[in-house]
């Protein structure tokens, strides 16, 4: 399946990040079928991911954000700001 992720200019990911755009139905028996969603990814300008944080399906993340190392972004996240853990939330607006 394919599913575009879209990375913006002057961004940086460090070694193990992960970012995800296939999903699966909740419902199990549409799951079983074996069905795939795609869901896009866009990460804006100016962005730092940190090592091995996870970016699922479907999010956003807005420009001039830092994401912490670990974090698990499940969420879009607005511009000009720092987020981090599992959930990631914002810890810091920049």
């Amino acid at each position: 399946m394919f599913c575009p992720i879209h990375i913006g200019d002057n961004c940086m990911l460090a070694p193990g990040v992960h970012i995800y755009t296939a999903t699966h139905p909740l419902d199990a028996v549409e799951r079983n079928s074996g069905r795939e969603l795609g869901k896009p990814v866009t990460i804006g300008n100016n962005v730092w991911i940190g090592g091995r944080a996870v970016v699922n399906p479907g999010v956003t993340i807005g420009d001039n954000v830092v994401v912490a190392s670990g974090a698990v972004v499940t969420k879009n996240v607005p511009p000009d700001v720092v987020v981090g853990g599992n959930p990631a939330r914002i810890i810091k607006k920049l």
